[in-house]
């Protein structure tokens, strides 16, 4: 590490009274240790993308994303198919992807961490969407993208109240989307996961997640069993059933560590997921304002139709050293 911008929100996640001293702690480790490092302020999701490209143009080998799991995906956006390795620095409401690489959540800690990392070379899952006004959208995501309740979640969750209590909001949230939430169902077809598998299509799922990560961290750590970096594929959750009680034990599963089936719920492994509504479904294209929301990565970016693929050595990414021998190959 030679050159590096450090990207941060000024509104992201918790720690805010702190988030001075952590950063300017930040880069003084790393002016510390001869790396030529600039904290670069972003005013959003479109501004923290940009100003990542520039400083790659400018020369930088590493950008940090200083933040949560969406300071980090508007920042992967930029680097996604570079040789240029995306750090992170945990600042945010929920450090997912902090949390599945074995980062230390103190901002400093990680900073010495970053130091002594390896690069570590990943694919990228990619998610091509319509955005809120029926436009192409394209997205690179490390940790995972949710169709339906889930990204629902996210649409609801006013952002005030995101800033304010945190992780409680998604929990409030969820929970009251649990008892009221009107389940919408639409089509999904699996590829064949490049085991010779045939594709299979399921014309009424009320859930879809595709999963790269293991430990989310939070309650629920282990949200998709099988799930990894590691892997050029997807760990994908697919949900056909609309009984409240099945979410509740998948999620109960998830947060005891269980290993148990749970009736409607199923996992696979595959390299691509298409999603759309159901063939004569009313929706927002047919002047019907019902939506099937996409999210990526926590951030709601849009709605049905979505192409879920796998992009191979896609990313170079900062990790704590550990022995990748003992990981679990594709």
């Amino acid at each position: 590490m030679r050159k590096a911008a450090l990207l941060y929100n000024a509104r992201s996640g918790g720690r805010r009274s702190q988030r001075e001293a952590d950063l300017q702690a930040v880069l003084n480790i790393l002016r510390g240790a001869s790396v030529e490092a600039n904290l670069v302020l972003t005013q959003s999701s479109t501004d923290a993308t940009e100003q990542a490209r520039k400083a790659i143009v400018e020369g930088c080998d590493t950008v940090f994303a200083c933040g949560g799991d969406g300071t980090v995906h508007d920042v992967l956006q930029a680097v996604a198919g570079t040789r240029v390795a995306l750090g992170v620095i945990p600042m945010g409401t929920a450090n997912a992807l902090a949390h599945d690489l074995g980062l230390p959540l103190d901002p400093a800690d990680a900073a010495r961490a970053a130091l002594q990392a390896e690069q570590r070379r990943i694919a990228l899952g990619r998610v091509q969407v319509c955005d809120f006004e029926g436009n192409p959208l394209t997205r690179y995501f490390t940790v995972a993208v949710g169709i339906g309740v889930d990204a629902h979640l996210f649409y609801k969750l006013n952002t005030g109240v995101k800033q304010r209590l945190g992780m409680a909001a998604y929990y409030v949230q969820a929970w009251y989307l649990w008892f009221t939430h009107r389940m919408d169902r639409f089509a999904v077809e699996i590829g064949d996961g490049g085991g010779g598998s045939r594709a299979r299509r399921c014309e009424g799922a009320t859930e879809l997640l595709a999963v790269r990560i293991r430990n989310f961290g939070g309650v629920v750590r282990e949200l998709a069993p099988g799930a990894s970096l590691d892997r050029n594929d997807m760990r994908v959750v697919l949900c056909r059933t609309a009984s409240r009680f099945s979410y509740l034990l998948y999620v109960t599963r998830g947060l005891l560590g269980g290993e148990w089936n749970v009736p409607g719920v199923e996992l696979v492994h595959s390299e691509r997921v298409q999603c759309d509504y159901l063939p004569g479904a009313d929706h927002v294209g047919s002047g019907n304002p019902t939506r099937v929301y996409v999210e990526v990565d926590g951030e709601l970016v849009g709605q049905l139709p979505a192409d879920i693929t796998m992009v191979p050595d896609a990313l170079t990414i900062l990790t704590p050293k550990r022995d990748w021998d003992q990981e679990t190959p594709n």
